[in-house]
């Protein structure tokens, strides 16, 4: 069997979803198959399984709806955004330093082996690899430095869907560009194209499926209805698109929209839960009206601390009688003085926190990476740790403020309906897992009814 590259004409064409569930389905039709991006940019990260590495949200999330022990070797190349054109890379799942665009791209040599031995040890144990692209594959100015696409595809000589979103306008020429800009050997390999994020009435487009397939040479493998799927949130860009039903919502949550807002896959049990109002703020107006307040995860502490209170939220945060949870970066800001000696996150070495705990978060080199069972308030949680900062407790507890270095704490419904019962006691929660096993499957039976997937699955036995 081949392996499978999903590649956008486009970047946010909806090609970490249609991965997943192309992955869920082709599991499902007892195809031994793998996820894998060899390059990813985010923020957003998780834990593995294996080797307690850090890899992006699409691949766990996609190794975990089908089962999968999550490994390093589903995203070897990670880059999590500092500072103008810098980046903080991680390989194999390990931290390896800041580095900044230039050096990234003159590394090419050192990268390219390491997706390639990835990608081998992969196909030893898997039928299939289902390797998502980045952004558009054909940006010819950067082709040769570029891992998650045109390299890929052609290590693996692998069949390629490629995904066009309608909805930005320009379908056809984004369609046409890309599939002609492709090397004559991987235009031979693309199977055909999706059309994703469809809105209206589905024949208006049946001219046009026509018209790809008849003057393009391109097989339209399905028209997909845009369907909003409020989980697996790769960036905060695809964060921002989700949506809720707030008809039935009694308590309101205000979660800070840092500028380097991370690991924001905390609050998804929080937007699909029905009894509660998420927005994400950037004005100290806008949380005034909220029952908690969050202070999310930063992957640079220092300055988006300086951001809250240029913008005026140090009041708000100070105020000891308004409800206010503090996670990872915003757990540290909470301290009377952050430490950073060897200039780790930023170029202060001693900076004043918000003062509400008392003591110091000291930034250390070696990276907190860690998942277990955590005790949090009486309660035994699945959670996990991605941090720098030290400080002698893991949590802290005053009467209206909850700060904790662990992520994915509302992912537990006892958890979850502790902190809101006690801020509206008709707050009744839900049972999570349960919801995400049902939206995984409805959304891949979504795609399913949509996409012609044995025409995929025969692409790959030729």
């Amino acid at each position: 069997m081949y392996s499978l590259s999903i590649f956008g004409t486009s970047s946010d064409a909806g090609k970490s979803t249609l991965s997943f569930a192309l992955t869920y389905l082709l599991h499902h039709r007892g195809v031994h198959v793998a996820p894998f991006k060899a390059q990813n940019v985010s923020n957003n990260s998780l834990v593995t399984d294996i080797d307690s590495g850090e890899i992006a949200i699409p691949q766990a999330f996609a190794a975990e709806a089908i089962g999968l022990k999550t490994t390093p070797l589903f995203n070897p190349i990670l880059l999590k955004s500092g500072g103008v054109s810098r980046a903080h890379m991680i390989i194999n799942g390990k931290s390896v330093g800041e580095t900044d665009v230039w050096s990234y791209y003159k590394d090419m040599k050192r990268l390219k082996p390491i997706v390639k031995k990835a990608l081998d040890t992969l196909l030893q144990e898997y039928d299939c690899v289902i390797a998502e692209g980045a952004g558009s594959p054909v940006e010819l100015n950067l082709m040769d430095k570029d891992l998650s696409n045109i390299y890929v595809a052609e290590e693996l000589n692998a069949k390629i869907v490629l995904v066009a979103d309608i909805q930005r306008g320009g379908v056809f020429a984004s369609i046409y560009g890309v599939y002609h800009l492709f090397p004559e050997q991987l235009r031979k390999n693309v199977i055909g194209v999706i059309v994703n994020k469809f809105q209206g009435d589905m024949s208006l487009f049946d001219e046009g499926v026509k018209i790809i397939e008849k003057d393009f040479g391109i097989k339209v493998l399905g028209v997909v209805p845009f369907r909003p799927f409020n989980l697996g949130f790769e960036d905060s860009a695809s964060l921002m698109g989700y949506t809720q039903e707030t008809s039935k919502a009694i308590i309101t949550v205000g979660v800070l929209k840092l500028p380097h807002i991370s690991n924001f896959t905390d609050f998804e049990p929080l937007v699909v839960d029905e009894e509660i109002e998420l927005s994400f703020i950037t004005s100290p107006s806008q949380a005034k009206g909220c029952d908690l307040l969050i202070v999310p995860g930063s992957k640079r502490v220092v300055h988006d601390l300086f951001w809250l209170r240029e913008l005026g939220f140090e009041p708000l945060l100070s105020d000891k009688k308004r409800d206010i949870i503090a996670i990872c970066g915003g757990y540290e800001m909470m301290y009377e003085n952050i430490l950073d000696e060897e200039q780790i996150e930023s170029q202060n070495r001693v900076v004043n926190g918000l003062g509400r705990f008392k003591g110091s978060v000291t930034f250390q080199k070696e990276k907190i990476v860690k998942k277990g069972c955590y005790n949090q308030q009486g309660i035994m949680v699945q959670a996990y740790e991605i941090h720098n900062a030290i400080a002698k407790k893991r949590s802290k507890k005053k009467k209206h403020l909850y700060g904790t270095f662990l992520h994915g704490i509302f992912e537990s419904d006892a958890f979850r309906y502790k902190v809101f019962h006690t801020i509206n006691k008709n707050y009744k929660g839900y049972n999570f897992k349960q919801f995400k096993q049902k939206a995984i499957a409805e959304f891949a039976e979504h795609i399913a009814l949509h996409v012609n997937i044995d025409a995929i699955q025969e692409a790959l036995d030729e």
